[in-house]
Formats: structure tokens, C-alpha cells, sequence
């Protein structure tokens, strides 16, 4: 059934970069605190190397990963295949928050499209590498890209992102440190 890993493998790499669609969840410490699962679209995941990965973080309505990055630092990143064989990844690790300001923001961000919303990126650097069958995931159809959130950014603009981010992006549902900046 499933398989660890020592490394992302030139195949699993390559299937990485073929899905469409990936989910990154996280948790805080306590017990109270609340459970993070984020779908992530669109030309977002990178693979750095065999053992490290990363995403364009865009604006939303929650900083809940940033947060809880902040706090712990564990990660889940999670892929289901819905077209071809099946198959399931997750990537575990530890999550690194490299927002605007960021030393290797610009360097990282050179390997993403350019997005108006872009607010971080996130590097993860793996400690566990597993598949799963995925005989139970469904197949689906694979239509194109949402593009709402881009036209969204676009038209607020930098200064309003920032006024967006300071009001939305402060803090989490729990009340732990989001943003920085």
C-alpha cells in the first residue's frame, strides 16, 4: 500500500508539478485551538529540491498556515491525483514564512508567476515523504483556473493589499501572530 520516502524522486517530482490542486494543513499547539486545511490552485508549488518545496502564498480572508507556522512550524502538504492512476502524497515537514520584506523573497519569488496578491512565500523543508493507494479519490474533470482572486488584487492594488492585509491578516481565529508586516 504505502510507501516512505528518503527523498522526492525525480518521478515523484514530476508528478508533483502535474497536479492541479494541493492542500496544506496545519495545526496550533493547543488543543482548543482549531484544525487549518487550505486548498492552494493554480502555478503555486515548486519543488526546490529533493527535499525542500515551496508556495506562493496568496491573499485571503485567513492567515491561519502563516500563524500556525509561526507558532510550531509543522506542515502538511497533501496531493490527490483526480486524473490518471491514482495516488496520494504528503509531504511533511517544517514550514518557513518568507513574507514580502524577506531577504530571499525576491529570489524565491523569481521561480513563481507574477501575482498582485502575493503576500508570502512558504518553504518547506521535509522530514517524512509517504504515498497512499488514492483508489478511493474520485476522478475530475480538470476545467481551468479560478481567475477572481487575481482580478480582486489587481484592482485593489498594492496600498490597498497592505490596508487588506492589516485589517484581515493580523492574527488568526485563535488569536496567534499572522503578518509581520
Amino acid at each position: 500500500m504505502g510507501k516512505i520516502y528518503a527523498s522526492l524522486t525525480p518521478a515523484l517530482q514530476a508528478w508533483l508539478i502535474q497536479q492541479k490542486i494541493f492542500f496544506v494543513s496545519t495545526a496550533p499547539l493547543g488543543a482548543d485551538g482549531h484544525i487549518n486545511c487550505s486548498p492552494k490552485g493554480g502555478d503555486s508549488f515548486r519543488v526546490l529540491n529533493s527535499q525542500q518545496v515551496a508556495y506562493q502564498d496568496l491573499t485571503g480572508s485567513g492567515i491561519e498556515t502563516i500563524a500556525h507556522l509561526r507558532e510550531n512550524g509543522r506542515i502538511l502538504v497533501m496531493f490527490c491525483a483526480f486524473e490518471g492512476g491514482p495516488q496520494i502524497l504528503r509531504l511533511y515537514g517544517t514550514g518557513e514564512v518568507l513574507e514580502l520584506a524577506h531577504p530571499e523573497f525576491m529570489a524565491l519569488s523569481q521561480l513563481f508567476p507574477e501575482n498582485a496578491g502575493t503576500r508570502a512565500i512558504i518553504r518547506v523543508n521535509l522530514s517524512r515523504i509517504a504515498d497512499s493507494c488514492g483508489f478511493a479519490v474520485p476522478f475530475y474533470n480538470y476545467l481551468g483556473e479560478r481567475d477572481q482572486l487575481d482580478q480582486w488584487a489587481t484592482k485593489k492594488g498594492p496600498d490597498q493589499l497592505k490596508v487588506y492585509r492589516a485589517s484581515k491578516n493580523q492574527t488568526s481565529i485563535d488569536g496567534l501572530p499572522g503578518l509581520m508586516e
